[in-house]
């Protein structure tokens, strides 16, 4: 009589081929003040890490130094560059600069008036959340350039990388957008991820696989 075959549970492994891809928001950035703007790069408000982002930039990189990655990518915008930082120090890896993968660009309200006008719950911040788009403000990008600026960029670091795994610093609404378009969910679904919170995904030429969101562990004081 044959014994019969066993099958155990096994971790996950993505399809051969694939490339797994680290997202991390980038840490808090300085406060916006009332009456003074950031400055701006290519329409972007360009803000420095604060000195909490900096902390979290800290953590995160050491809590990742002991991941493998073939490749490390930032953005154009410095609070990017700054989070990154510590992983490129205690690893040696040397950036690449995905430039599509930036924020979403708000228009009118860029250089720090976006926090305000959500502070303040101006009428059209609160039409921006309750129909979830970001074009609803004042000369902002439009739904259609933001949703395929970002797929293209995912497509590029994916074809870069096959069966690799790759760790790119980005900002809020951009890692939402790639994982409402992971997903297929509402576009601000994910919208709220903390900063230095980590997401982790698959992706495939044919499927992008969320396998962890808003992971911020390493926040977590030690006792």
């Amino acid at each position: 009589m044959s014994t019969p075959r066993r099958f155990s549970q096994v971790p996950y492994q993505g399809p051969p081929g694939s490339t797994e891809l680290v997202l991390v928001r980038h840490g808090a950035s300085a406060d916006a003040v009332e009456g003074e703007d950031f400055e701006l790069l290519d329409g972007h408000g360009n803000p420095p890490l604060s000195d909490i982002g900096r902390e979290q930039a800290e953590l995160v990189g050491a809590r990742l130094a002991h991941e493998h990655f073939d490749a490390l990518y930032v953005t154009t915008l410095r609070r990017t560059v700054e989070t990154a930082a510590p992983l490129i120090r205690l690893t040696g890896l040397v950036p690449l600069v995905e430039a599509d993968l930036r924020e979403v660009r708000l228009g009118e309200w860029e250089g720090g008036l976006f926090r305000q006008k959500v502070a303040d719950g101006d009428p059209v911040a609160q039409k921006m959340l309750t129909e979830e788009r970001w074009d609803v403000v004042p000369g902002a990008e439009s739904t259609a350039e933001f949703t395929d600026r970002i797929h293209d960029a995912i497509t590029r670091i994916a074809g870069a990388h096959p069966g690799g795994r790759v760790v790119a610093f980005s900002h809020g609404a951009a890692i939402a957008e790639v994982l409402a378009q992971a997903t297929g969910s509402r576009p601000f679904a994910f919208l709220m991820s903390d900063n230095s919170a980590i997401a982790r995904l698959i992706l495939t030429p044919e499927r992008w696989i969320l396998r962890g969101f808003n992971d911020t562990s390493h926040l977590v004081p030690q006792k």
